[in-house]
């Protein structure tokens, strides 16, 4: 069969149909297209914002972070600080206290001795003569020429308040044939002060120390003075020099001296500890040379508290001048107290100044001094006049 023929008017209306489909289709093509290009500049904003966004709070959180930090930091360097303001201010109560404590126990101190003194027999000087176990024939030479002897050793003591003894400890064996040498020597001339001590030459420091504190806490004095048993002393111009510092506190009175520091061992005056006094060759600090010396009451009493930590040298006469060292303290060099013995003492005495102490400094003391004390007295003694003279009011 032959298809029948589409009529004109349904050509016409499928062609208008087809083009309204056709213009619908590309009509939301297009708006499609647009939209898209909508969202996507939209978006692309959005995105831009967001990330504008996300770059402020990176910033800020930055900026917290470091402000923390330097809040921390801060802070930290604030606790610091006030941890040091507060170890500084415990520091200075520390002292205060410790310097109350000090000054409560020497208020203490002075006191009690204030009250002890007041039983403590008065006198002007106390002479210690050092002098060891072997060197009887020493002090016998010392008792026939300038110390006095008997009732004129007590007559000084009760009138002028020169107090004379020679010193000396113990031997390493209580009770032994030397010490009971010294306790017949002693009951028959009653002229030693025994010390708690052992003797021994590398021992004198400790020896002095003690010396100057027994010393202090049996006789009230002015001044307390050292001697050793070879040297020759005028009694009467001893005190009389001393007498010229009696004002003055804190007085270490002596020939002042400064000599090498010994680091080799096996010489004579050895010093162990070299080391503290700097390089090898250097000279000690001034101090009183060891023959005879004499330190004020105050010095003495301040020995006797502090004698526990007093620090000793292997020479005692360095050993006090380290004492001394670190106190206001008056160094007096008296030259009248290390003459040589004659001609020098004897040109001395007749030129109007006599000595008040004479020895060979070559023998740190009188070279063999038990058969020269007698011709050195006889040559530079000071006679009976300076002594007589003295006057000391208890």
């Amino acid at each position: 069969m032959r298809p029948k023929a589409a009529s004109g008017k349904a050509i016409i209306v499928l062609c208008l149909a087809s083009f309204l489909a056709g213009s619908l289709f590309m009509s939301r093509s297009l708006s499609r297209s647009y939209v898209s290009e909508e969202e996507d500049k939209h978006l692309a904003k959005h995105l831009s914002k967001r990330l504008e966004v996300q770059k402020d709070c990176d910033e800020h959180k930055r900026k917290l972070i470091e402000s923390k930090s330097r809040d921390i930091i801060g802070e930290v360097s604030k606790t610091h600080q006030a941890v040091k303001a507060l170890e500084r201010t415990m520091s200075t109560l520390e002292l205060e206290l410790a310097a109350g404590r000090t000054s409560h126990r020497n208020s203490e101190f002075w006191s009690e001795k204030s009250a002890k003194n007041q039983s403590l027999q008065k006198a002007f000087a106390v002479i210690g003569i050092n002098t060891a176990f072997s060197s009887k024939k020493r002090r016998d030479s010392v008792r026939q020429t300038w110390m006095p002897t008997g009732e004129k050793l007590k007559k000084i003591e009760k009138e002028k308040g020169i107090v004379v003894r020679f010193v000396i400890g113990h031997s390493a064996t209580p009770g032994g044939v030397l010490d009971k040498a010294i306790d017949e020597e002693d009951s028959e001339h009653k002229d030693f002060l025994r010390l708690k001590h052992i003797e021994g030459y590398h021992q004198l420091s400790t020896k002095t120390r003690l010396y100057f504190s027994t010393a202090a806490a049996m006789w009230d004095a002015e001044f307390y003075v050292k001697v050793d048993d070879d040297v020759h002393v005028n009694l009467g111009m001893l005190v009389t020099t001393l007498a010229r510092y009696q004002s003055r506190p804190r007085v270490y009175i002596g020939c002042m001296k400064s000599g090498p520091v010994l680091s080799q061992k096996g010489v004579k005056y050895h010093e162990p500890e070299f080391w503290k006094f700097g390089e090898e060759g250097n000279k000690y600090f001034r101090h009183a040379t060891g023959q005879i010396y004499a330190i004020s009451k105050d010095l003495a009493a301040y020995i006797s508290t502090n004698q526990g930590i007093l620090h000793r040298y292997a020479n005692e006469d360095v050993s006090l001048g380290a004492w001394m060292l670190g106190l206001e303290v008056e160094h007096v060099d008296e030259r009248s107290m290390c003459c040589g013995t004659p001609p020098d003492c004897q040109w001395k005495a007749q030129a109007g100044n006599v000595c008040a102490a004479s020895f060979d400094w070559s023998c740190s003391g009188i070279c063999k001094s038990v058969d020269r004390m007698t011709r050195v007295h006889r040559a530079c003694a000071e006679g009976d006049t300076p002594l007589s003279n003295f006057r000391f009011f208890f």
